[in-house]
């Protein structure tokens, strides 16, 4: 019996060390050139940031403490506005540091995470190949993020499907990657040749209006946002386009993924833009954004008078090489 017992006490005693040894947990230690005030924990969706958490800011000093499945993107900021943008942060279950500069609204200093270091390495930063940086790195969340947030909008739907079979398959749960399978499959269904998919949306005078409606002209399908800089700056272009052929039956469907109805109609009435205007103001949960795959903006669909889509992502001088085309016009 002596041995039995002896194996038993072993069993017990390697439970309880186990049973007390503590989950992967990261701790932030943050330090901003703000004395008070309030840090907010923004966790990070469809393009958007939600608060999750908050801390004091406290002789310029703040804190938090928990634990992620999965190194993620998050974000820290001393505004409570769920529109505003933070500082971008991965964080994993690490002690991490942060330095934050006010005066420097683009990023803070981060270090301790190593998943944050490959995102500020390659984040915004055109000079990598998305497959190569798979390849490299094919159980990294980071670069699942870089795949979905900042490559799948210039992706063709093959294109990221392919670049998605090179992750690991333990990624396979990840919600960029599921998110991933659902914009290349939306993308198929949206590609030039195929029809329109037709959606109702409202104006800015409260009136619904479908798509299929305007069919019968040249169409031209934008995405865009008054608070979008690169959107602002095509406006011009689709002006001239439009007071250049619209007595040749062209016309233009915007819809906005503003959230803010004031700035919205603002934005039509300062850049000219005459033309029918929809927004349902759901920002990047715009449920026509989503429809036709859109994933950064300024987008838009070349339509012809069938509903059919004969062009995509059309700015400045290639769009005004398709209407002349069109109108056979040299």
């Amino acid at each position: 019996m002596k041995p039995t017992y002896k194996f038993v006490l072993l069993a017990l005693v390697t439970f309880t060390l186990f049973s007390f040894t503590p989950s992967p947990s990261f701790e932030i230690k943050g330090k901003i050139n703000s004395p008070s005030g309030t840090m907010y924990l923004k966790a990070f969706r469809n393009k958007m940031f939600f608060n999750i958490d908050s801390a004091k800011i406290i002789q310029g000093t703040f804190h938090f403490k928990g634990s992620v499945q999965h190194p993620d993107l998050f974000g820290l900021t001393t505004n409570r506005n769920e529109t505003f943008s933070p500082y971008y942060i991965f964080i994993e279950n690490s002690p991490i540091e942060v330095k934050i500069d006010t005066a420097n609204e683009e990023k803070a200093v981060i270090s301790g995470s190593t998943a944050n270091d490959l995102f500020v390495k390659y984040h915004n930063n055109e000079n990598y190949k998305i497959d190569s940086l798979i390849k490299a790195n094919p159980t990294s969340t980071v670069v699942a993020y870089l795949l979905y947030r900042e490559n799948a909008p210039v992706l063709s739907a093959s294109e990221i499907e392919f670049n998605l079979a090179l992750l690991d398959p333990s990624l396979k749960e990840l919600t960029y990657v599921k998110q991933l399978k659902e914009i290349a499959a939306i993308k198929r269904k949206v590609e030039v040749g195929h029809q329109a998919l037709d959606f109702t949306s409202v104006t800015p005078d409260g009136k619904s209006i479908k798509l299929s409606d305007c069919f019968g002209n040249y169409l031209l399908l934008d995405f865009w946002a008054s608070w979008c800089g690169p959107c602002r700056r095509e406006n011009p272009n689709l002006v001239i386009a439009y007071n250049k052929y619209k007595a040749k039956d062209f016309s233009i469907f915007s819809v906005s993924l503003d959230s803010n109805k004031e700035n919205w109609v603002k934005a039509i009435e300062k850049d000219q833009l005459t033309w029918t205007h929809v927004s349902d103001l759901m920002f990047w949960d715009s449920a026509a954004a989503k429809m036709y795959g859109i994933r950064g903006i300024p987008s838009n669909v070349l339509l012809d008078p069938t509903g059919k889509i004969i062009g995509r992502n059309l700015m400045g001088n290639d769009l005004e090489k398709k209407l002349e085309e069109i109108y056979d016009l040299k």
